[in-house]
């Protein structure tokens, strides 16, 4: 797999102004909370300084794409004051003969955010989009313009072939490491752009609704990180406010911007986006003395709202909170989004014998839905998108949780399925019996990269078919692990990022931040898989052919 060490330009003009000056406009209020220090204000003639032009809607959290399909995409931006939004879209870069669409109203409402579901696109082409706002206030007042970019799959009938390359990881802005500039914010999000994926799997942690920062935090080698910090990443999050204010805050790093202009978003969430390990229905214990809400699913109602309104997802018509949902990429993968915190039972021993609402982890109507959709998949692979991994040994540290508690599928007993096992082993069964091909898990959550071969002959549960799954992450979070495996199910655990009986959460400054990067070749339909380091340094790789 090529690597491209030197970056490519940026599509437009994209000028830097100095963190100082930023800074200023943030303390004296000239920028919101969720307002970035922006390299995306200019365009391609601006001056070396930038001056931003309060008289013009701005666009400080840059512009997005996702949940695209072969005809379809979702872009999304967010202004500064009440504006509406206009979408010009093209094939050329040029923008020749671009197509506008006049799109809806940014209010305070959405926290100034608005979304265009794009339709009519050509199948398998790069789209180019500019994005700009017109003030309500005064409609003769645009802002300047912004652009993006995304391929869109080819339909099923292509008989062009073309590599699919995508990318996945998770865990961002975790255990008090937030935005440093000094040591390159988000320095992982360049490395995965560089490869070009045609989209990106967020596995999950986007946010640390429950981690607030701290400007300055002592590293072991006696320097210091020096935190950017916003009110609203100053203390746990609770109001819609504080969850906004999280979303936000990553679109401060301009490394993130640049690679969500470029690459195609699929969103899913955990539980950092509410609070450490919740499930619904659970009382916040009086031992966990930050917060002044105690109920999980109120906090989480909260939070699922600013996370649709801060990514380019695509709202389900019947219950638009809803956030699993598949992804057809065209004639080599589908991509199928779980939610594994929205349906769950309580934390436990997760020891139950028989299924039931007790041991739900995806629940009924969630895994009747995936195995519906993985039946009818056509596509050569299927990428299960978990938000937490299968085996690896996940406890619920909570204060106000007894010990013995389970956060993740594994129960640490090495023995036949049970609790949330029995939904795994439920779902392992339908696809060895339906004879589903292909399928992959990906996942991230535990703070490392790693990647496991489930094959029946070392299981204790022994109806499925042999599996992979990748684990990425983090992307900018403390790093933790390894962890400890469940052996139900046959894990043979090939890779693992770092090495035992490390020293845990290390700041992203020693350099163990983790992403993977799937490949599928358009004629031999051989996924290779690999996983890397901050830089984008190949760590393991494995190419897996199809099942005839």
């Amino acid at each position: 797999m090529a690597f491209a060490l030197t970056p490519k330009p940026t599509p437009m003009g994209t000028p830097t102004p100095t963190r100082r000056h930023a800074l200023r406009l943030l303390a004296a209020g000239g920028l919101g909370v969720g307002s970035g220090l922006c390299d995306v204000l200019a365009q391609a003639a601006a001056p070396a300084v930038v001056t931003l032009d309060r008289a013009r809607p701005q666009m400080l959290s840059g512009v997005m794409s996702g949940d695209v399909t072969d005809r379809r995409a979702i872009v999304w931006s967010r202004a500064d004051r009440p504006a509406r939004m206009i979408v010009d879209v093209a094939t050329t870069e040029s923008m020749q003969g671009a197509r506008r669409i006049v799109g809806p109203t940014a209010l305070e409402a959405s926290d100034f955010t608005a979304r265009i579901d794009l339709s009519n696109l050509a199948p398998g082409q790069t789209h180019f989009y500019r994005v700009q706002f017109q003030d309500l206030a005064n409609p003769k007042v645009y802002s300047a313009p912004l652009a993006g970019r995304f391929r869109t799959p080819p339909d099923r009938a292509s008989n062009t072939p073309r590599d699919l390359v995508f990318a996945f990881s998770g865990d961002e802005a975790g255990q008090g490491w937030g935005i440093d500039e000094a040591r390159g914010g988000y320095r992982i999000y360049e490395a995965m752009r560089r490869f070009e994926p045609d989209f990106f799997i967020h596995s999950g942690d986007q946010i640390y609704a429950d981690g607030p920062l701290q400007a300055e935090v002592k590293l072991d080698d006696g320097s210091v990180w020096k935190n950017l910090v916003t009110p609203a990443k100053s203390k746990v999050a609770e109001t819609l406010a504080d969850y906004r204010g999280a979303f936000a805050y990553n679109l401060l790093d301009a490394h993130k911007r640049r690679f969500c202009a470029e690459v195609p978003m699929l969103v899913q969430w955990d539980d950092h986006e509410t609070r450490n390990n919740w499930f619904p229905g659970q009382r916040i214990g009086e031992a966990e003395k930050r917060y002044q809400e105690r109920s999980a699913s109120l906090l989480s109602a909260r939070a699922n709202r600013a996370m649709f309104e801060y990514n380019p997802m695509r709202s389900n018509p019947v219950d638009p909170a809803r956030v699993y949902r598949a992804h057809r990429m065209g004639p080599l993968v589908d991509v199928f989004m779980l939610d594994e915190r929205s349906y769950r039972g309580t934390n436990s021993s997760n020891r139950q014998a028989a299924p039931g609402p007790a041991a739900d982890f995806l629940g009924p109507a969630q895994t009747r839905w995936l195995k519906q959709a993985l039946a009818a998949s056509r596509a050569t692979w299927k990428v299960i998108a978990s938000d937490m991994p299968l085996s690896i040994i996940v406890p619920d540290l909570n204060v106000d949780v007894p010990p013995g508690t389970f956060e993740a599928w594994a129960n640490a007993d090495d023995g036949a399925a049970s609790g949330r096992e029995l939904e795994v082993a439920d779902l392992l069964r339908f696809i060895k019996q339906s004879d589903i091909k292909n399928v992959v898990w990906v996942t991230a959550d535990v703070h490392y990269a790693s990647a496991t071969h489930y094959r029946p002959e070392h299981a204790q549960f022994t109806d499925f078919k042999p599996f992979w799954e990748f684990v990425g992450g983090p992307l900018h979070a403390g790093t933790f692990g390894p962890g400890e495996i469940d052996k139900t199910f046959g894990p043979e655990v090939k890779f693992v990022s770092v090495p035992p009986g490390m020293k845990q959460n290390r700041p992203p400054s020693d350099g163990l931040q983790f992403f993977g990067i799937g490949r599928v070749d358009a004629r031999s339909k051989v996924l290779t898989v690999s996983l890397h380091g901050l830089d984008g340094t190949p760590l393991y790789s494995v190419e897996l052919p199809p099942e005839a």
